[in-house]
């Protein structure tokens, strides 16, 4: 009984400390305040998601376009007097180098910029930069299958880099508390602030064209005439810090500040009204849903298919290569490689696998849950029967 008095006379104590410490403060928000929070953030996840699929949806139907280049490329492969004949390619007068070399910006780092600048507006990947970007990463990636389907692999991967896209990662929420910090009245944070994903988007464009004028101006350089084909070098020294994934980094953050911007016009709109002094004037809202407009058209129409084929010519290429019941399969057998050299490592017979095998097979399995080096793929990548 003693011990429960002791209990009673500790809990009141607390409680009214905890009372003397609330004297004289208020909360940081309020319970209204607060549900309003939990409101908008449920409908910034689904505008941002609704952005990301509609992104998704409009740039593959553009990508899907570039199918019958694919088609006529494997129809041209299987001509066997086409294959078997000899070929001496003039490097300067071929299309690719004629439209990312030639001409206009040839001698002038600045004007190669401007050109790459002004060409995510109009016919951003040609029918040349698609052969020619393809027959590069099949060269340096597959060689030993040179009926690899591309186009295949390109959707694929695609559609593995957006699924982290469509997320929120803590980056971004950083972002939005730095925004409404920076909510002052007066300077129209909510004007200036929109300008921040179409400049990015402007620059990660015009980044990804000028990536394929940088090919053409290396083989250019170097040729006058090759045997065969145009072949390009793919290489991560052409990206922002030798990083293709910078540009998807990129690419998520422009798309959730333009659905952050739109969610909370529409939130601002529904929970207080039009004329409301949280709204601001119409002359910074106009301009504000003209950007995030323009911001989702021209990430469809052409920033999103230039990163799918673009960032393919980096050093390393994709897990999205092996189809998923490839990538099942090389997993067991590089985990069991792995289980036999260890019981090697222990004194105890093998299964009659060499240790060149054993390491290759760790190789293949360190290479799926990240991305796949150039070495050895020759032998790793299956042959193009309708499963690629």
């Amino acid at each position: 009984m003693a011990e429960s008095f002791s209990k009673r006379r500790t809990k009141n104590r607390s409680t009214k400390l905890f009372r003397r410490s609330k004297r004289n403060k208020v909360p940081l928000l309020s319970v209204e305040a607060l549900h309003h929070l939990h409101i908008f953030i449920f409908v910034l996840a689904v505008v941002h998601v609704t952005f990301s699929v509609l992104t998704v949806v409009f740039g593959g139907a553009r990508i899907r376009q570039w199918k019958h280049w694919e088609d006529s490329i494997a129809k041209q492969n299987y001509e066997t007097d086409r294959v078997l004949k000899p070929k001496v390619t003039h490097v300067h007068q071929h299309d690719f180098i004629r439209d990312r070399f030639a001409g206009f910006g040839k001698d002038s780092a600045l004007a190669g910029w401007l050109l790459s600048f002004f060409k995510q507006f109009y016919g951003s990947v040609t029918k040349s930069d698609y052969v020619t970007l393809r027959y590069g990463f099949i060269m340096t990636h597959c060689r030993s299958n040179p009926k690899f389907n591309f186009h295949k692999y390109m959707i694929r991967a695609l559609e593995d880099d957006f699924k982290q896209v469509v997320g929120i990662s803590w980056y971004l929420w950083v972002f939005v508390v730095i925004f409404l910090l920076l909510n002052i009245n007066g300077w129209h944070t909510y004007f200036w602030i929109a300008f921040i994903p179409v400049i990015l988007l402007l620059a990660v464009g015009t980044k990804l064209e000028h990536v394929i004028t940088q090919l053409a101006h290396e083989v250019a350089e170097k040729h006058a005439a090759i045997e065969g084909d145009l072949v390009v070098k793919p290489s991560d020294d052409h990206f922002w810090f030798h990083r293709p994934r910078v540009v998807l980094f990129l690419i998520h953050f422009i798309l959730f500040q333009n659905a952050f911007e739109i969610a909370f016009f529409f939130w601002i709109w529904v929970t207080y009204g039009f004329d409301s002094c949280i709204m601001g004037q119409v002359r910074y809202i106009v301009p504000r849903l003209i950007i995030g407009a323009f911001i989702q058209v021209l990430c469809s129409y052409s920033t999103l298919p230039l990163y799918a084929i673009v960032t393919q010519m980096g050093t390393h290429f994709k897990r999205a290569i092996f189809n998923e019941h490839l990538q099942q399969n090389i997993v067991g057998w590089a985990q069991k490689a792995k289980k036999r050299k260890g019981l090697k490592a222990d004194g105890q017979p093998g299964q009659g696998s060499s240790h060149e095998s054993s390491s290759a097979g760790i190789q293949l399995e360190s290479i799926l849950p990240r991305r796949a080096s150039a070495p050895g793929v020759s032998t790793s990548v299956p042959k193009d029967d309708g499963t690629n």
